[in-house]
């Protein structure tokens, strides 16, 4: 799991200076981190390895169908044919 850098005294401060009284600049800032903590993200090697697998399952299952279309081709061309 990655970690996610949030600087809660940058985000205070910037609440402060728009207008945000104290007490509640820091309770957003307390429940962001919470949500930032708890979060399951996906990072690019995720990302890649789960694009692989979907790719060698597609591959797979090219490769199966095919031989399906091809044995029932085979079945129906001797059906006719004999």
């Amino acid at each position: 799991m990655t970690a996610i850098i949030f600087d809660t005294l940058k985000f205070v401060k910037k609440l402060k200076t728009a207008g945000m009284p104290e007490k509640q600049a820091n309770a957003l800032s307390e429940a962001l981190q919470d949500t930032h903590l708890e979060a399951n993200l996906a990072t690019k090697n995720d990302i890649k390895e789960l694009e692989l697998k979907v790719h060698t399952e597609l591959l797979l299952l090219k490769w199966m169908l095919s031989f399906l279309l091809a044995g029932t081709l085979a079945l129906v061309t001797r059906a006719f044919l004999m």
